[in-house]
């Protein structure tokens, strides 16, 4: 592995005193928003050579490469160059497949046939029914937490089976309708069979667009071209990631040529280089959901009335416009604004100050104190933090604002505290509902466990005619907007930056979707 002393955090934060500046004034700039390349479109004929550098903000000197405990982006995004899963979504988050060449229900829908494509292992070897099945076994381990667990839930894989070398039927538990989100779930990642634990991080062996070089965990990982990717080589020749957890640092590497690609931009910055030249910015329209997240199953958020009051305190438009620049959309505490299944027809919550300090009073809370953890690990989060700790004052709250550790933070909320600064890139709604909603979901952040709505979700699973499953989806997130622990009080543009000769970047592609971060089909003019 090339060293790049410079990437070194250190390094970042050294350059920043020399360009820094140039991130934070000026306000102007024009909206480059068409085409689907860097650049103001993939113009031009992809080039075939180099070495693509791209900054992510990282989880420091715990991070895997073990694609089953993706979490972080940086983590998925290694995860996707290396390894493939049976289906990933599209930019309207539809399943999409990917080593799955099809699938196939009986009647009863609680059958599915999954045909793989012909794929190989960086190793040489074909990817198999047996490795999916090892692969979803290995995820859904009683022991482990492995992020797509939940989602795995409604498959009997004792009784699932390889029919042949490529054909694997899943056997549910119940119906399952969309029963393909499942084949897509975050994380649901396929490794060859018999893969230990400790394999990952030494050489890992996936199926993906890129081979394993190097791994330096908190710093960088280098890949090469898989040649023999199923879905055509990538271009480059070599893609590597550095870690670089500050804002200023990513953007300062970019600026000084250090890489050529920086992941999640403030919205500041986008509009300090917006058209001056130096880079291009690259905007996928409100994909990131902001939120506070409330834990439902402590005070002072054990009580329904004081969520409904935070509901009310939240000025969302303040919100958008002093921790996003305005860059993103008002929300309505729930998740995937404009998805499908989305419950539109809800009124607009406003800020309603007086009706807030009632619900207080009536829970017995009027000099409510409360800690509100945040972190500059996210564009905006340690700016909402202080523009909701002031909207809060207004109506007798006192909210104390944490600061927590960049490297730890996910980690660090989601047990602990009791409210605390939250965001998501793009998912099916129904996805949302599997990890983050039902008592056994990985990731369930604000502690919402009511056995009641498991069987919801169970419900609109097992609906095989869409209007009365949305139905079930339209009853849950009702419920959700009354009485639920997010406060989603924004979508906010996600944004990337790259320089000029970076061409193939996706502009529509939400993040988290298949598209995004996609580097198999950048290439370097």
């Amino acid at each position: 592995m090339r060293d790049y002393p410079g990437l070194r955090r250190r390094g970042f934060l050294a350059a920043a005193s020399g360009v820094g500046a140039l991130a934070l004034v000026g306000c102007g700039g024009s909206d480059n928003d068409s085409g689907s390349g860097s650049g103001g479109g993939s113009d031009g004929k992809p080039r075939r050579g180099g070495r693509l550098r791209a900054a992510f903000a990282g989880g420091g000197a715990s991070e895997t490469l073990d694609p089953h405990l993706a979490n972080l982006f940086a983590d998925v995004a290694r995860a996707k160059a290396l390894f493939d899963k049976l289906a990933d979504y599209g930019d309207d988050l539809s399943a999409q497949p990917r080593l799955a060449s099809g699938w196939e229900p009986n009647a009863g829908l609680d059958r599915w046939k999954v045909t793989l494509r012909k794929a190989e292992f960086h190793d040489g070897k074909p990817v198999t029914a047996e490795d999916v099945l090892f692969s979803f076994r290995r995820i859904a381990d009683p022991e482990k937490a492995f992020r797509a667990k939940a989602s795995l839930e409604p498959i009997d894989l004792n009784a699932s089976r390889a029919v042949d070398e490529r054909t694997v039927e899943f056997v549910l538990k119940r119906p399952t309708a969309e029963f393909p989100n499942v084949l897509a779930a975050f994380g649901a990642y396929i490794v060859p069979d018999g893969a230990s634990d400790a394999s990952f991080d030494k050489k890992p062996v996936g199926s993906g667009p890129f081979r394993f070089v190097s791994f330096a965990p908190g710093r960088s990982a280098v890949f090469r071209r898989n040649d023999a990717y199923w879905d055509g080589a990538p271009h480059l020749d070599e893609l590597e990631f550095v870690v670089a957890n500050e804002e200023s640092a990513r953007v300062n590497a970019l600026l000084g040529g250090q890489v050529e690609y920086a992941h999640e931009l403030n919205p500041t910055t986008a509009r300090a280089h917006e058209g001056k030249g130096q880079i291009e910015i690259v905007r996928l329209r409100n994909s990131a959901m902001q939120a506070f997240a409330m834990k439902t199953d402590r005070p002072p958020f054990d009580d329904k009335r004081v969520r409904e009051a935070f509901f009310l305190i939240a000025d969302r438009q303040e919100l958008i416009d002093g921790a996003l620049s305005g860059a993103g959309v008002v929300g309505n505490d729930l998740f995937g604004k404009g998805y499908e299944y989305y419950a539109d027809g809800l009124p607009q919550r406003e800020q309603d100050l007086d009706r807030a300090r009632s619900l207080l009073r009536k829970a017995g809370a009027e000099k409510l104190k409360v800690t509100l953890d945040t972190s500059a690990v996210a564009a905006g989060f340690t700016e909402a933090a202080g523009i909701f700790r002031d909207q809060a004052a207004k109506a007798g709250v006192t909210v104390e604002v944490k600061m927590g550790s960049k490297d730890s933070y996910w980690a660090d909320i989601l047990n602990s505290g009791t409210l605390c600064c939250y965001r998501s890139g793009a998912m099916p709604i129904e996805s949302h509902i599997s990890q983050r909603l039902l008592t056994d979901s990985t990731t369930n952040a604000t502690k919402w466990h009511h056995k009641d709505f498991d069987a919801l979700y169970q419900q609109a699973q097992s609906t095989k005619e869409e209007r009365e499953r949305a139905a079930v989806f339209g009853r849950m997130q009702r419920r959700l907007y009354a009485e639920g622990g997010f406060l989603v009080w924004g979508f906010a543009d996600w944004i990337i930056g790259t320089a000029h000769g970076v061409k193939g970047v996706e502009r529509k592609a939400p993040a988290n979707t298949l598209d995004w971060a996609r580097f198999d089909k950048v290439w370097l003019a």
